[in-house]
């Protein structure tokens, strides 16, 4: 007899005579679950209705939205920064055209979205002592800690950080070119966020004026403070430290997306190349 077709009858027997179970398709290969990624839809409207309703002449979100979240992103692709997490974004334009900033909310897995921002005035060039606002990535960290402006005033009669209780973000010390030089002499500055003197100076936020800080009206350092934009490393500090605490406003409001990074770029300058 054919080996082959014995074989099969010895198959079918043993089948018949339940020595043997018939075979059974493999079950079928199941569709990996989809990553459904939390929906911050409700807390980015509230920021964007609060920023309406606290800050007078707040810029809204608009045409511009994509040449700001691509700009910030450029700055990030180009630092050794990342967003690992979803959070606010402080962004700012130095650009003497622009002096703006943007509060966005950047996510590591989805499209950014610009909650709106306001007028700022960066580094100016012309007078001994000014500085060049730089651009790059500045995390804000607890590793330097903040404080409030006494709301003194200068020989000037000047409030320079604002009224008495104005926060002043510390970005630490960076290098910056010499607003006065010619040569693109650079030199170090101590980089900040902090509001101005409300009689004299807040009336010139749009236009290149600062000593190369970044300089707020005093009801977007009021919103920026209030709402915990920058304080993520404050608000985690605080559960366990409450000299951390202490920094952030009695009436706060924190942001449960709360960031870490303020992001300077130029809008007119000719893009640099990535390394």
């Amino acid at each position: 007899m054919d080996a082959v077709l014995k074989t099969g009858l010895i198959l079918c027997t043993l089948a018949w005579l339940g020595g043997c179970a018939a075979p059974r398709p493999a079950p079928p290969l199941q569709p990996a679950a989809p990553i459904i990624h939390p929906n911050y839809t409700a807390d980015i409207t509230s920021l964007r209705q609060a920023l309406a309703a606290e800050v007078p002449n707040a810029i809204a979100p608009g045409v511009y939205d994509a040449l700001w979240v691509s700009d910030t992103q450029a700055q990030f692709d180009a630092s050794p920064y990342r967003i690992t997490s979803p959070q606010l974004v402080v962004a700012v334009d130095r650009s003497p055209s622009v002096q703006q900033l943007r509060i966005l909310f950047a996510t590591p897995w989805g499209p950014w979205q610009v909650i709106g921002g306001g007028k700022v005035s960066t580094g100016r060039t012309g007078r001994h002592g000014y500085f060049i606002t730089p651009t790059g990535v500045f995390p804000h960290t607890i590793a330097i800690l903040d404080y409030r402006a006494l709301g003194t005033y200068n020989q000037n009669h000047i409030r320079g950080l604002g009224v008495k209780g104005s926060r002043v973000w510390d970005f630490g010390w960076q290098w910056a070119v010499e607003g006065w030089s010619s040569d693109g002499t650079i030199g170090e500055i101590r980089l900040l966020m902090h509001a101005t003197d409300p009689v004299y100076l807040e009336s010139r936020l749009g236009r290149p004026d600062s000593e190369g800080c970044v300089r707020v009206s005093a009801y977007m350092n009021v919103f920026l403070d209030r709402h915990a934009v920058l304080d993520a490393g404050y608000l985690r500090a605080a559960v366990s430290d409450p000299s951390y605490a202490a920094m952030l406003p009695a009436d706060g409001v924190p942001s449960p997306l709360a960031g870490t990074y303020m992001v300077v770029f130029d809008s007119s300058a000719p893009p640099q190349p990535v390394h």
